[in-house]
C-alpha cells in the first residue's frame, strides 16, 4: 500500500493511531498484542524486531487475551524456527524475526512447518546473502532462497504496510492453515522512521481472533493426531499431492483478509497493486520499498507527458499470475526490477514467474486473461546490498524501454557494461518539502537525534521520514543520515540529493567529500566548531566550499556541541552521544518547518521532551532532563555567521 492511500482511512471504523515508527516497530506493535510468544535469534537487520518484542516481555506485557507473552532466544536461527514449530504444534500463536543467512539456516525447518500445516508468521528483514561479500543490507536473495518451502510471502513498501500486513497474513494463515512470511527491506524499511497509523487494539482483537479459538493443539492427548511420520513409496506422494487442496485456499484467504482490512481501516491492499496503470504504455514492476520511489517517479514522468505506470507485486507466494497479466497486458513494454541477481537462471525470480504467467495466458491456460501478444519484457537488477536506487534510475529505465533499448537485461546504480546511466535525477519530493542530510560520525548520537526530530515533527502533524545510511563498520567512522518533512506522505526511499539543511557534526566532512552537494539555493549549513568568533569559523571552511556558499546564498550556523554535551551529560559514557542531541535544538531554531507550526517556544519544548522521553525514558529521569537541557542549549546558543563576513562589502559591490 502506498502511503497516500492511508488518507482514505479517516472515515473508516478503525482509522489508526497516528504516530511515527519504523517498520520494525509497527510489526512489534502488532505481534506483542496478538501472539503468545516469539522464538528468535538476533541477526541484522531483523534484530530490532526481536529486541522490541523482548523488551515488551521484560516489561511483563500481556496480549489482548491477557496471556503474558514470552520470548525464547535459543542458540541459532535453526533452533528458533524449531522452537516456533513446537510452540505451534502445541496450539500456540508464535512468531520469529530473521534475515539473510539466518533465514537460509532455517530452511530445513521451514519445510516441516509448512508440511505440518502450522499457520505461523515469520517476519523478515530482507537482506543480501554472502554470495559476493558479507553485506548486512537490503537484498531479496534470502527470501528467494526459501521461496520453494510452501510459505506465503508478502512484501510491504513501507513501515505502514509492514505493520498492517503483519495482521493481515496472520488472519490469512490461520484461515487457510498455511504459514506466511511478512517481508520488508532490511534497514530501508526496518529502520526508517515514517509517519504511521498503528492498528487499534480493538481492531486487532476482533480481526485476528483469540488463539485459543483459532488454533488446534496437535499434541493434545485427549484428541491425538498423527504428525511428523515416516512414509515410504506407498504413501508419501499421495500425501504430498493431497496438500494442494490446502494450498488452493491460500490465495482466497489472503485476498479476503486484505479486503476486510481495507473495509475496516481504509488502508487497502491487494496481491498486485497497480498504480496509474489505466492508460499506461510502459510500466515498472517490482517488490518492496523501491517501488514507492518508482510511483513518485512515475508521477514526475506523467507530468512530462510519458504514460508510465507501476505495478507493485505485494504477494510473491501464492504467486498472482492472472492478476499480474491483467495489470500489464495492455502496455507496450515493462521492466521488472529486482533486488538480486542470479546470472545462471533463465531470469531472476520475479521476472521468470511473470514470463511464465504471460506464457500461460497466451496459450489459453484456465483462469488467465485472454491475450494475443506479450509486451516486451525487460529485467533489471538494482538496490543489491542497499545500493541506492534513485528517481533518475527509473527515468533511465523508462527511456530504455521507449527507445526499444538492448539488451533486455540491465543493471542500475553502478558503472558496468550493462548499466543504464540516468540522464538526470529529478527532485520528486512533495511540493514544499524540507529535507536534511547530516554528516556525522558513528557513535555521536546523530542518528538517534534524527529519529527524535522526526518523532517531534510527527507530533506537530507533519509527514516525516528519517533514516540513516547504516553500515556494519560505522562506529567511529563517517556516517550520513537523512530527514524529510512535508505536508503529504513522502515516497522517496533513497538518499536525499536535494536538501535544504546540512548539519556537519563531523568537522572533517569537508576533507573527504562535498557535503554541500545538493544543498539548495538559500539553504542552511551548520558546522560543529570549537570557535566562538564567526570570522574564525568562516576562515576554517575550505575556499572552494566558501565559493559555493556565496553562490547559493547559503546561511551558515555554528556551535560547539561537544562542549555542551560534556557539560550536561550525567555520565561520561553519554558525552559522545549527547553532542548529536544538541542538534535537535539547532534544528528547532533554524528550521522554517518549526516556524510554520506557529507554536510557542514553551509548547515546542513540551513536545520535544515527550519525544526525548520516548527514546530515553528507560534510562531514567536524569538522562531525559539532561537531553532536554542539551536541546535547550542548542536552541539558545547556536549563532549565525553574518553575511558581511561571508560576502564582505567590497566583494558584494563587485558582484
Amino acid at each position: 500500500m502506498s502511503q497516500s492511500k492511508a488518507e482514505s482511512g479517516k472515515s473508516a471504523p478503525f482509522p489508526g493511531i497516528p504516530t511515527t515508527a519504523d517498520g520494525s516497530e509497527t510489526v512489534v506493535w502488532v505481534e506483542t498484542k496478538i501472539t503468545q510468544s516469539a522464538c528468535a535469534y538476533p541477526i541484522t537487520s531483523s534484530s530490532k524486531m526481536g529486541e522490541g518484542y523482548n523488551l515488551a516481555v521484560s516489561n511483563g506485557t500481556k496480549n489482548l487475551w491477557d496471556d503474558t507473552i514470552i520470548f525464547l532466544e535459543p542458540e541459532s536461527e535453526h533452533s528458533a524456527a524449531t522452537a516456533c514449530e513446537g510452540f505451534a504444534l502445541a496450539g500456540g500463536r508464535t512468531t520469529t524475526f530473521t534475515s539473510g543467512q539466518g533465514l537460509v539456516l532455517m530452511k530445513e525447518v521451514l519445510y516441516t512447518i509448512s508440511g505440518k500445516g502450522l499457520p505461523i508468521v515469520f517476519h523478515i528483514g530482507a537482506r543480501a546473502l554472502t554470495s559476493q561479500s558479507l553485506n548486512v543490507h537490503a537484498g531479496h536473495d534470502d527470501v528467494m532462497a526459501v521461496a520453494d518451502c510452501g510459505w506465503g510471502m508478502v512484501f510491504g513498501m513501507n513501515g505502514q504496510a509492514s505493520g498492517d500486513l503483519a495482521a493481515i497474513v496472520r488472519r490469512a494463515a490461520e484461515d487457510c492453515g498455511r504459514p506466511f512470511m511478512n517481508v520488508q527491506d532490511g534497514f530501508l524499511t526496518t529502520h526508517t522512521v515514517e509517519s504511521t497509523l498503528l492498528a487499534e487494539p480493538e481492531l486487532l482483537k476482533d480481526f485476528v481472533g483469540s488463539p485459543s479459538e483459532r488454533l488446534t493443539s496437535l499434541f493434545d492427548p485427549h484428541n491425538p493426531i498423527m504428525t511428523g511420520t515416516v512414509q515410504n513409496q506407498d504413501s508419501y506422494m499421495k500425501g504430498k499431492i493431497a496438500q494442494r487442496a490446502y494450498y488452493d485456499d491460500m490465495m482466497p484467504a489472503l485476498k479476503s483478509a486484505m479486503e476486510e482490512w481495507g473495509r475496516l481501516t481504509g488502508r487497502e491492499y491487494s496481491v498486485v497493486e497497480p498504480y496509474r496503470m489505466d492508460d499506461a504504455e510502459y510500466a515498472l514492476v517490482g517488490m518492496g520499498s523501491m517501488m514507492e520511489t518508482a510511483m513518485a517517479s512515475a508521477d514526475y514522468l506523467r507530468e512530462q507527458g510519458k504514460k508510465v505506470g507501476v505495478v507493485h507485486v505485494s504477494a510473491f507466494r501464492p504467486f498472482p499470475g492472472p492478476e499480474i497479466v491483467e495489470a500489464l497486458k495492455n502496455v507496450k513494454a515493462f521492466a521488472v526490477i529486482e533486488r538480486m541477481d542470479n546470472p545462471i537462471a533463465q531470469s531472476n525470480p520475479l521476472t521468470a514467474e511473470i514470463k511464465s504467467s504471460f506464457a500461460d495466458a497466451l496459450t489459453g491456460h484456465a483462469g488467465y486473461p485472454t491475450i494475443d501478444t506479450i509486451p516486451v519484457i525487460y529485467s533489471g537488477s538494482a538496490g543489491l546490498g542497499s545500493r541506492d536506487v534513485r528517481p533518475g534510475d527509473f527515468v533511465a529505465t523508462c527511456a530504455h524501454m521507449w527507445n526499444n533499448g538492448e539488451p533486455r537485461y540491465f543493471v542500475l546504480g553502478i558503472k558496468h557494461d550493462l548499466a543504464l546511466d540516468p540522464p538526470f535525477d529529478p527532485d520528486i519530493r512533495p511540493t514544499g518539502s524540507f529535507s536534511m542530510r547530516g554528516h556525522s560520525v558513528g557513535g555521536f548520537g546523530s542518528v538517534t537525534t534524527n529519529k527524535v526530530i522526526a518523532s517531534f515533527l510527527g507530533e506537530l502533524g507533519w509527514s516525516v521520514q528519517a533514516y540513516p545510511k547504516y553500515g556494519s563498520e560505522k562506529k567511529g567512522l563517517p556516517t550520513t543520515y537523512f530527514l524529510s518533512v512535508a505536508t503529504e506522505p513522502i515516497r522517496t526511499h533513497c538518499e536525499m540529493n536535494h536538501v535544504e539543511f546540512v548539519p556537519l557534526n563531523d568537522v572533517n566532512a569537508f576533507q573527504y567529500g562535498n557535503p554541500l552537494g545538493g544543498l539548495q539555493e538559500d539553504g542552511m549549513l551548520f558546522i560543529q566548531s570549537d570557535k566562538t568568533d564567526p570570522a574564525e569559523v568562516w576562515s576554517a571552511i575550505p575556499y572552494e566550499s566558501q565559493e559555493i556558499i556565496r553562490k547559493r546564498n547559503i546561511r551558515v550556523f555554528a556551535l560547539n556541541t561537544v562542549k555542551i554535551a560534556r557539560e550536561v551529560a550525567p555520565t561520561a559514557d553519554l558525552e559522545m552521544r549527547m553532542q548529536g542531541i544538541v542538534l535537535a535544538g539547532i534544528f528547532l531554531r533554524v528550521s522554517p518547518i518549526v516556524e510554520a507550526a506557529n507554536a510557542t517556544k514553551e509548547d515546542l519544548f513540551v513536545r520535544i521532551e515527550d519525544a526525548l522521553r520516548k527514546w530515553f525514558g528507560k534510562r531514567g529521569e536524569a538522562v531525559v532532563q539532561a537531553n532536554v537541557q542539551a536541546v535547550s542549549r542548542g536552541y539558545e546558543e547556536v549563532f549565525e555567521i553574518p553575511a558581511a563576513i561571508i560576502t564582505p562589502p567590497q566583494e558584494a559591490e563587485v558582484a
